[in-house]
């Protein structure tokens, strides 16, 4: 379906009132060419508003090239460069709207959140043009399943985009399909959380949808029922999540109808093995389609090695911080949860690639190395990371490379494009998974924990190891490394050592916290979620964590990053966590202006 978009997003657009909340002036413009609600009263006029909707997913606004890199679903600025997964990396001067928000020095006029908050406001809007479309079909067209079918899956949507926007700003208007222009109710405030509003439409959604779909990239009862576990797990009604994600976890299954299930660690990744059964609800991308690469996995397309696969641009370099979280205990081969940071990974940070350098032999977790690409280690099957050769800036970024978001050379030729004619091979038909069924997984682990089964989050977390601790899915050595597309043989790249949690050893809450939230760091870095994460623990947004949890940990890391021998990088010098502020991004100042101040400033910005 991801395929039709660059046709089907013009259907949307045209069909649409384009929708920015609030903006009257915006709202009374008539398109020109566009079809009115009567023109499209049928199934096929629903369809097309419908895939119209489903268009934005991606993150893609307008199908315009460039700016995508601040309105990608991956959310890798705000969820991994926010959080303390990443750095900014490229250059200083590249992309100051982004180094702002590395440094949490951005506000209400950063040109990234505007766009952000208009794509999935967008997105909002044309989720309720479907549900206004479908009472105007009196043509016999459309059966009552088909409607019902039609009205779940554009609730969904609208749970989706809404549920973007309260992650980054929690505090946002909410608008259904009661909100319009004729009926002057256009001006909606945010007074305040809107989760529960979200889990209705999620649940709303799942009571009507199949099992399976049609098409992979459409919602089906399992991803909504997944999206409303979280929207609870959000609001902190841990028990009414814990039900839920126990029927997923025993039931669910993705669109395609494959029983949810763990798959080797990598194939999470690898644009080849896209829509698997780990896929609970996966944003879907396609290349070679006509569309110029604009379906490509746009939010990424600044995300590779300068001088590496693409070549270009060199951003979103994982911290040290995060290298260093999947060092291990060389006898459990547990994490170091509180020494980790005590001394960094082995890394050639600021050692030219002429130079002779061995990477670090001691014990890691073997997520590490389809995570952080890191020199001496192999880059899928792109070779040997040289190291510095693949920085474009070491003193602004580090020595490491983001990989979850690559492709493999031998499948460079199906699985990527040219993006918008300029960004040669940096279009991916790499599929972002917005939930996965690892995360479902430590969901349910935190809700055990919260409820007081620790026994059973326990279980969850070392489900979780398990898989880990299978040398078949670790980085192996190459065959010959000269020929990296030739194969691997069985010999661990690395000292890899993933033990299991004995039982017992989640003795009370605040232990048993501690070890999830570090799990996830470990499963889930590099995709988007730690910034979300690290804030809904905070006491300040209602999490069990205690007032100032999150700052605490952002600036334990700034503090570490600022003082890595070799790595002056002058953005973070001045970089400090507020707390009561930085848990939520600033609202776009352009979005209070046109409300004439319906809409609220979040606190401190």
């Amino acid at each position: 379906m991801k395929k039709l978009n660059h046709k089907l997003i013009i259907v949307g657009s045209i069909a649409t009132l384009a929708f920015s909340l609030s903006c009257k002036k915006f709202l009374e413009q008539t398109p020109t060419g566009s079809l009115n609600q009567i023109v499209l009263a049928n199934k096929a006029g629903v369809d097309g508003l419908l895939i119209g909707a489903y268009a934005l997913v991606d993150g893609v606004y307008n199908g315009q090239a460039g700016a995508t890199w601040s309105t990608g679903t991956d959310n890798w600025i705000y969820g991994s460069v926010g959080g303390d997964d990443a750095h900014k990396g490229s250059t200083p001067g590249d992309q100051p709207s982004a180094a702002d928000i590395e440094a949490r020095t951005m506000n209400g006029v950063n040109d990234y959140l505007d766009p952000k908050w208009r794509m999935n406001f967008a997105g909002v809007q044309r989720a309720n043009d479907v549900i206004r479309e479908i009472p105007l079909v009196k043509d016999g067209s459309m059966s009552a399943d088909n409607i019902a079918q039609a009205t779940a899956e554009a609730r969904f949507l609208r749970g989706f985009y809404h549920f973007e926007l309260a992650k980054l700003w929690r505090n946002v208007p909410y608008a259904d399909e009661s909100i319009t222009y004729d009926a002057g109710n256009y001006t909606v405030g945010n007074p305040g959380p809107i989760w529960d509003k979200i889990a209705a439409d999620f649940a709303a959604a799942a009571a009507v949808l199949p099992e399976t779909q049609p098409q992979v990239g459409r919602a089906n009862k399992w991803a909504a029922k997944a999206f409303q576990a979280k929207a609870l797990l959000y609001d902190h009604k841990y028990a009414e999540a814990l039900t839920i994600l126990k029927d997923v976890i025993a039931n669910g299954k993705t669109a395609g109808g494959a029983k949810y299930a763990l798959v080797k660690y990598a194939d999470n990744f690898n644009p080849s093995k896209k829509n698997g059964p780990e896929g609970v609800f996966v944003v879907q991308t396609s290349v070679k389609d006509g569309a110029n690469g604009l379906n490509g996995n746009a939010g990424s397309t600044l995300n590779f090695a300068a001088g590496g696969p693409a070549s270009c641009c060199g951003f979103f370099q994982p911290s040290f911080s995060f290298a260093n979280a999947f060092k291990t205990d060389p006898v459990t081969g547990l994490p170091l949860l509180d020494t980790y940071n005590n001394s960094d990974l082995k890394n050639d940070q600021g050692i030219s690639e002429s130079s002779d350098f061995t990477p670090a032999t001691e014990t890691v977790d073997s997520r590490l190395d389809w995570s952080v690409g890191r020199r001496g280690i192999p880059y899928l099957d792109w070779g040997i990371h040289p190291g510095k050769a693949w920085a474009r800036d070491q003193d602004d970024g580090g020595p490491y490379s983001p990989i979850k978001n690559v492709y493999y050379q031998a499948a460079q030729a199906t699985t990527s494009d040219t993006y918008g004619g300029w960004a040669a091979n940096q279009a991916t038909s790499n599929s972002y998974n917005a939930i996965r069924f690892a995360d479902v997984i430590l969901w349910a682990a935190e809700c055990e924990i919260e409820v007081g089964t620790l026994d059973n989050a326990l279980a969850y977390v070392n489900q979780i190891r398990t898989r880990a601790a299978d040398a078949t899915g670790w980085v192996h050595t190459y065959v010959d490394a000269t020929k990296p597309t030739g194969g691997y043989t069985s010999t661990p790249a690395a000292n890899y050592k993933v033990g299991l949690y004995p039982a017992g050893s989640f003795t009370d809450k605040a232990t048993a916290r501690k070890i999830v939230q570090f799990e996830r760091r470990l499963e889930l870095g590099m995709e988007g979620h730690r910034f979300f994460d690290l804030q809904r623990w905070d006491g300040i947004t209602g999490g069990p964590m205690g007032n100032g949890f999150m700052g605490a940990a952002i600036n334990f890391y700034l503090d570490h990053e600022n003082h890595v021998p070799n790595f002056p990088i002058l953005l973070l010098k001045q970089a400090k966590f507020t707390v009561g502020k930085n848990e939520l991004y600033p609202i776009p100042q352009a979005q209070i202006d046109i409300t004439a101040g319906s809409i609220k400033q979040n606190p401190g910005y």
